[in-house]
């Protein structure tokens, strides 16, 4: 295929679009002459994702469901619509859609690539040292995400078959080369070798707001989420990630958690604003994007949302260990929208006004890609597959701490206090929840449950106390990444059957073996020569 698929367009990209750049930095004019620490500095600004793959993999989960044809589509992306249905995006969905989203991750790679390029030819100095161990730690990302996204979970006993991607390693230096997807297997094992290569680099120091970089605590939590999903048949994996974990986390994770109980001092708006403040000790890496995610979180998708019915039964108002529904000490007193869209408004839309006089301009949101929280929750899951139970409820207890309150009252005005979430209270608790059916949502209604049958990718999930600790796990994740798109990764590694209901027709399932859990390439890329996903 032509390199123009992949890397040029992508770089292309970089320098056309620059708009988002407030957000960062300001990036140099004369990118081709990478001849200074400073620019070389300067042109990692750009090595990380201007898309993001939020809305392409959200509307895929069982997060979402059919509020049903009396309600609208938000015509203006279509995206919503295609991925709840689990097609071939038509691409028309600006920058949201496939295209962009694989555009907006090779250009990162591209810009990485150059800027380890001439760090090489300046001889490798020491003092460039974190400068190339930020360049590596960005190319391992947007290969991560890309895989993430248009491949299959990484399985160790398919991975040497799966289709991979191409790991672009240096920039494009011939008019017209060809590439190959290669396998999985190859795919990870180089996103491996650059996060292990740049690790003992990272320097905080060379950063003026190191959040919106890979700083030294993003490093290790963005290492721990990797190695959670590398599955070794030796569990090997689960070792690196309580390592890392541990390394992001401190010997205090309580103090670097997010609390919970602040954000209901304010309004959705200010709940936003503070949700992403570099001042956020729970914030270890944002990342600013060109993306309609916001709007559609906020309830102009109305057809396809979070809904009051999977609200109620499955995520926020389902019964948890804290308690039961509306009366529990969750935090539900920060949720904002009506019945055909439930929020916690985490992510908002920022807009860049380009033409006063006819309104026009870009969408931008701010997404927090990585957090004490989220790495809280791989290391209890690491855990719970070392089988170290006490220390994955410590840590489980840590995060049920920082998001309810520590005393509430019940629906008969009774004074309730949270109770500790002690191993025995996580397997009495799973233990008595029925499996949710696939088809959750039955007439407008939901009959689902927070237990959603596993069917692990290339690893097992022992019966009895093992399965109830991923299982609180697993609802934890999902109450901590909803409408970040997040839950679609986990739906992947762990096999988990969705059925989306929809107006009118049967329930479209979502098989563990269905091959749409990998979203298809690119239209243009396909047309380019890389082999698409079966379909």
């Amino acid at each position: 295929m032509k390199m123009t698929y992949i890397y040029s367009a992508a770089i292309g990209l970089a320098l056309g679009l620059t708009s988002c750049e407030d957000f960062l930095d300001t990036m140099p004019d004369n990118r081709a002459e990478l001849n200074s620490d400073e620019k070389i500095t300067a042109i990692l600004v750009s090595a990380y994702p201007t898309h993001s793959s939020i809305l392409l993999t959200e509307y895929g989960t069982d997060n979402v469901m059919d509020n049903g044809k009396a309600y609208n589509i938000y015509h203006y992306y279509p995206i919503t619509e295609e991925t709840y249905l689990w097609e071939t995006s038509s691409e028309s969905s600006g920058n949201d859609d496939p295209n962009s989203v694989w555009q907006g991750y090779y250009s990162a790679i591209a810009a990485a690539n150059q800027a380890l390029v001439a760090i090489e030819e300046m001889g490798n100095p020491e003092r460039l040292a974190p400068q190339r161990a930020e360049a590596l730690l960005c190319r391992a990302y947007g290969h991560f995400m890309l895989a993430n996204v248009f491949c299959l979970p990484y399985n160790p006993q398919t991975a040497s078959k799966d289709m991979g991607l191409p790991y672009a390693s240096a920039p494009e230096t011939k008019p017209e080369q060809t590439y190959e997807r290669g396998t999985l297997e190859e795919l990870y094992s180089k996103i491996n070798a650059d996060i292990e290569a740049a690790l003992p680099y990272v320097d905080d120091r060379i950063y003026t707001v190191p959040k919106y970089h890979f700083n030294v605590k993003a490093a290790y939590a963005f290492a721990a989420r990797f190695n959670l999903f590398y599955v070794k048949a030796d569990k090997s994996n689960y070792n690196k990630v309580v390592e890392y974990a541990t390394k992001a986390l401190g010997a205090s994770p309580a103090s670097l958690t997010r609390q919970m109980i602040k954000y209901t001092a304010f309004g959705a708006d200010d709940i936003s604003n503070e949700y992403i403040r570099t001042s956020e000790t729970a914030n270890f890496l944002m990342l600013p994007a060109y993306s309609a995610a916001g709007r559609c979180m906020l309830g102009m998708e109305q057809r396809y949302n979070h809904a009051r019915p999977i609200c109620t039964n499955e995520t926020y108002w389902a019964t948890g260990p804290w308690g039961t529904g509306g009366s529990s000490g969750f935090y539900i007193s920060t949720l904002y929208g009506g019945n055909q869209c439930v929020r916690f408004p985490k992510i908002t839309e920022f807009w860049e006004e380009t033409d006063k006089i006819n309104g026009t301009g870009y969408p931008h949101i701010v997404h927090v890609a990585f957090s004490a929280d989220e790495t809280l929750l791989c290391r209890a899951e690491a855990y719970a597959f070392l089988k170290e139970y006490d220390k994955a409820a410590a840590d489980l207890n840590i995060w049920q701490s920082g998001h309810c309150y520590a005393s509430y009252r019940d629906n008969r005005g009774v004074l309730r206090y949270l109770p500790e979430l002690t191993r025995e209270r996580v397997n009495d608790f799973f233990t008595d929840i029925p499996y949710s059916p696939i088809e959750a949502i039955v007439n407008g209604e939901s009959v689902g449950t927070i237990k959603k049958t596993l069917h692990p990718q290339g690893f097992m999930v022992e019966a009895g106390e093992q399965e109830n600790f991923i299982h609180c796990v697993l609802h934890f994740r999902r109450l901590e990444t909803l409408h970040d798109g997040s839950r679609w990764f986990d739906i992947k590694r762990y096999g988990i059957e969705v059925g989306h209901n929809r107006d009118g027709l049967s329930a479209d399932i979502l098989k563990v073996d269905d091959p749409r859990r990998a979203i298809q390439l690119p239209k243009d890329v396909i047309r380019g020569g890389l082999t698409p996903n079966p379909r």
